[in-house]
């Protein structure tokens, strides 16, 4: 039980670290176009999010795949800066993407997010054999601590429309606008890391 507690707050402390707030953000753009009324939706979506960061995440903490970390620190700012611009662009269209289309994408940023996961667990424990029981707690503690980032998200969302009632585009525009801000940010930093090996 205390291995289970140990690598559960590792993967709830790593997820909510404001240090890395690269997922943050990107949970931030992806819930940007739902409201509390349409949290159902929005839980399914996160879902495909949450299976593609966890399929990943074990194929490479397991030693399946060995991805190059400078291209995954890349990719994962990509992931925000693109779902920022198809938010901005279904609202000005005025459009909506099929439910299919839309998990699908999830899926693979989410296989992205977890290849980034991946390198702080395979560091933590090594290469010993006994791998799925860290795995396993480590990803649970990721996903509660998604779960409270999203109700946190949530209650941000309730509180603008409070304040803005009908203005539910200000809020999509806030927080998509300044997803693509950070991840442009990270972008430039992590392409001349990359430029740097």
């Amino acid at each position: 039980m205390q291995d289970f507690i140990m690598w559960f707050v590792i993967g709830l402390t790593h997820i909510t670290d404001v240090n890395g707030f690269d997922h943050i953000v990107f949970l931030m753009v992806l819930c940007a176009p739902y409201t509390w009324a349409q949290k159902w939706p929005l839980f399914w979506l996160v879902s495909f999010f949450t299976i593609g960061h966890s399929l990943s995440l074990a194929a490479a903490v397991l030693g399946w795949f060995k991805p190059n970390i400078e291209w995954v620190e890349f990719l994962i700012p990509l992931t925000i800066l693109l779902t920022a611009c198809a938010n901005f662009i279904l609202q000005f269209k005025k459009k909506t993407i099929s439910n299919q289309v839309n998990y699908l994408f999830t899926l693979f940023f989410g296989c992205v997010h977890g290849l980034g996961f991946s390198f702080l667990l395979r560091s933590l424990v090594g290469q010993g054999n006994n791998l799925a029981f860290p795995l396993f707690s480590f990803n649970v503690g990721l996903e509660v601590g998604q779960i409270l980032i999203l109700l946190v998200l949530l209650l941000i969302t309730t509180g603008i429309l409070k304040l803005f009632p009908n203005k539910d585009h200000i809020r999509m525009q806030i927080f998509s606008g300044l997803g693509a801000i950070l991840s442009l940010w990270l972008l430039i930093e992590r392409f001349q890391a990359i430029q740097s090996f």
